[in-house]
């Protein structure tokens, strides 16, 4: 076992629901990076006894990839590592994905916990550490999501003669059911659950599409034009989906 890691003392906490609200349960899937092997097989088999769903990169370049394809819900971020060290990795992380970041380092000091948090980090263990703490820590963000899914996103939402109904994945307009194509509803998804906040164009485009296509502002337009067509009342004179020039759009709550 790597002297990285201290031997564990206590329990591991119990594991938690997936933070993502869905017709079906998932396991919360946690994505380890880190060159050491031993590391991550150490951590992989502890955290898979929790029931997490674990997925594993040995480098940032590696890790990359695993975001864009398996979309973690937490990543455990180590900072050393070749190709891409773990603050290079998070910053080109954040351009595309707002998942938590633990971030683990043998560089305690704390103007390296200050630059990982600056960049975006959630929380920064040091190494040596405790598996258990490392799980403690899992444990209070995975809290934090269900928290604020549970408050971001309601059972049903109510907007003029619109209701959206987020568990049965459905839409009432005027007193009608509208079908909506999977893209459409991904869209409102993502408007509506973050109503009355800005939601900008390369950001829509990544969560709906992909990090691929958040350049391909037409593409946004496209979709947010079908969307209209189906809930507004004038769709040439948006009243639910407002547009901010050159920059993005609301989902207006009131």
């Amino acid at each position: 076992m790597s002297s990285m890691i201290t031997s564990e003392k206590t329990q591991y906490l119990p594991h938690a629901v997936r933070k993502k609200v869905t017709t079906q349960r998932h396991k919360f899937s946690i994505l380890l990076v880190d060159d050491e092997e031993r590391i991550l097989y150490f951590l992989k088999t502890k955290l898979k006894s929790l029931g997490y769903e674990v997925i594993t990169a040995g480098n940032g370049v590696e890790a990359l990839e695993q975001i864009h394809g398996q979309e973690p819900d937490l990543v455990v971020l180590d900072v050393i590592m070749p190709k891409m060290d773990g603050f290079q990795t998070l910053k080109e992380l954040r351009t595309i994905s707002t998942v938590p970041v633990i971030m683990l380092s043998a560089m305690g000091d704390d103007s390296n916990r200050i630059k990982g948090l600056g960049l975006g980090a959630d929380d920064y263990l040091p190494k040596p550490f405790n598996p258990n703490e490392l799980v403690a820590r899992i444990e209070a963000i995975k809290r934090r999501l269900d928290l604020s899914d549970r408050k971001k996103t309601p059972h049903e939402l109510v907007i003029n003669d619109v209701i959206i109904n987020f568990n049965e994945h459905r839409i009432i307009v005027r007193g009608s059911e509208v079908k909506l194509t999977r893209v459409e509803w991904l869209l409102l998804n993502e408007l509506a659950t973050n109503a009355g906040h800005l939601m900008v164009y390369y950001d829509l485009l990544a969560r709906v599409w992909g990090p691929e296509y958040r350049d391909d502002v037409q593409i946004l337009r496209t979709w947010i034009s079908r969307l209209r067509q189906k809930i507004e009342v004038d769709p040439a004179k948006p009243l639910i989906i407002s547009t901010i020039p050159k920059t993005g759009y609301i989902f207006n709550s009131h």
